[in-house]
């Protein structure tokens, strides 16, 4: 059911999501999540291509980013946007042709969702985030630890006053920080528009609590959680700008040796964390091709 402003709604995992969508409904479906901080808009440029291969493509907005619901559970966890993502599979009618496409914390879904369903999927793309295993002690590198010093400053009490002030000049930084030379703005606004709901902004920040903390760690998730570092499901095509300012490329050494068999990697030069954004042509092209 949509909203009057091209919002529609399910419901999946016991949240109400909000979605995107573009295609005819009857046709394989395309399942594209985003990241952080980002939203469903962030496949403005993918779904119509989508649309025109004959997917019924769908961004949802992740759990606990407006509109979507903020879980009762206030579970966060990887191991819960799996279930979600598999979840929204059987709630928006997919089948054995559906595919899954995902950018950074939506990558990590798409790791975890291809292993455990993988009768679910045909193929996926995941980009910015390679597969966690594969980082190994590159992730420890002071300057990888420079880059992600937002992750260990939202594990204490200053995070939520820290992204909040100045209308959320932390996101714009982020923005401009991690895609250098894009101009993000429009982008980075409608990220602060799922987030100004405090309990948004919390359950954002929730994710990377989290992934540090196993107390946060609902039982119930705990196999679609054992599935994000188990590796295998369907083929897919990893891709990553050369000038990420949020992972490095060196944290990528790796990344094919933990992809599915018939997987592809490629590194995109002139392009930062948000390539689908800054070379849409370019990165719906490859995308295409994976998928025909």
């Amino acid at each position: 059911m949509g909203d009057g402003a091209g919002i529609a709604y399910a419901a999946a995992n016991g949240v109400r999501f909000g979605y995107l969508q573009a295609g005819p409904p009857d046709g394989p479906l395309a399942l594209c999540l985003h990241g952080f901080p980002d939203s469903a808009h962030s496949w403005r440029h993918l779904l119509p291509m989508l649309a025109e291969l004959g997917y019924h493509a769908v961004a949802p907005f992740s759990r606990g980013y407006a509109p979507t619901q903020v879980p009762a559970d206030e579970c966060y966890q990887v191991g819960a946007l799996v279930a979600d993502a598999v979840a929204l599979h059987g709630a928006l009618g997919g089948d054995d042709r559906a595919v899954l496409i995902g950018h950074d914390w939506g990558a990590m879904t798409g790791y975890g969702a291809i292993a455990f369903a993988p009768d679910r999927w045909r193929r996926a793309v995941t980009m910015a985030v390679p597969p966690t295993g594969s980082m190994g002690a590159t992730f420890l590198e002071y300057a990888q630890l420079r880059r992600s010093f937002y992750m260990f400053l939202f594990q204490t009490p200053l995070a939520e006053p820290a992204v909040s002030a100045a209308d959320l000049a932390f996101i714009d930084g982020l923005w401009r920080d991690w895609s250098p030379g894009y101009q993000g703005a429009v982008d980075a606004a409608r990220a602060k528009d799922c987030l100004r709901n405090p309990a948004s902004l919390t359950a954002a920040i929730g994710y990377y609590r989290a992934m540090f903390d196993p107390a946060r760690q609902l039982p119930r998730y705990a196999a679609e959680q054992a599935a994000t570092t188990a590796g295998g499901g369907c083929p897919v095509l990893y891709l990553h700008g050369a000038e990420d300012g949020c992972l490095g490329v060196t944290t990528t050494t790796q990344a094919a040796d933990f992809l599915p068999a018939g997987s592809r990697f490629e590194v995109i030069d002139g392009v930062g964390h948000f390539l689908h954004l800054e070379r849409p042509d370019l990165i719906n092209a490859r995308i295409g091709e994976w998928l025909r």
